[in-house]
């Protein structure tokens, strides 16, 4: 029994997160939508010229059968280009943010504590990765990764700071939320004994 006791404490602490960290598969599924969103409506807006030269094609052409055929065309090919664009969208900034958040997490939990370093050495390496397997030379490679991990630590420090700081802030509002029920319940309890008081006074 007392095994059984120590394991269930020892799997509880390692399931525990640190206070401040994201669940990263939440954050991953998120990503994915969000870059299919924006691969998705990239796609359909630079389809909007291509639409523009089978209009022309449409107005130069009086055969109806030629016309259905172009316009039946033109369709299939916006749907393929859009469902294509979700996709890689989705699949880039998926697999960016689950790296991302990975490294957060992990950087937190190596280092004992999360705060804003933890967050800018994610996004720098997370960015330096992603410009080492864009294709290109080994000097073009190379670049990528210095500026990627410049960018990342850059763009992440402030909203690295940004979102301790609303962390701190929420958390200050649920201590606040807690110590209000706190001092509600007392004052119940006070009132319900004054009552029973009061009851007991009656009866005699």
């Amino acid at each position: 029994m007392e095994t059984l006791e120590k394991s269930e404490e020892t799997v509880s602490n390692n399931t525990q997160r640190m206070a401040g960290t994201v669940n990263w598969g939440t954050a991953t599924v998120i990503g994915v939508f969000a870059g299919m969103l924006y691969g998705g409506s990239k796609e359909a807006a630079a389809s909007v010229s291509k639409d523009a030269e089978v209009m022309l094609k449409l107005g130069s052409t009086p055969d109806k059968r030629e016309q259905y055929r172009l316009m039946r065309d033109a369709m299939e090919k916006r749907f393929i280009r859009v469902t294509r664009g979700s996709i890689v969208g989705g699949v880039r900034l998926g697999m960016f943010t689950a790296a991302f958040y990975n490294l957060q997490n992990l950087l937190a939990e190596k280092r004992g504590v999360h705060d804003v370093f933890n967050v800018v050495g994610a996004g720098s390496a997370t960015a330096a990765v992603f410009g080492l397997i864009m294709p290109g030379s080994l000097i073009w490679r190379a670049r990528n990764v210095a500026l990627g991990s410049a960018l990342g630590a850059a763009i992440c420090f402030p909203l690295g700071w940004l979102q301790l700081k609303l962390i701190e802030k929420a958390n200050e509002v649920n201590e606040a939320a807690h110590l209000g029920s706190d001092q509600r319940g007392e004052a119940k309890s006070g009132v319900s004994a004054a009552i029973e008081r009061l009851e007991e006074n009656l009866n005699k």
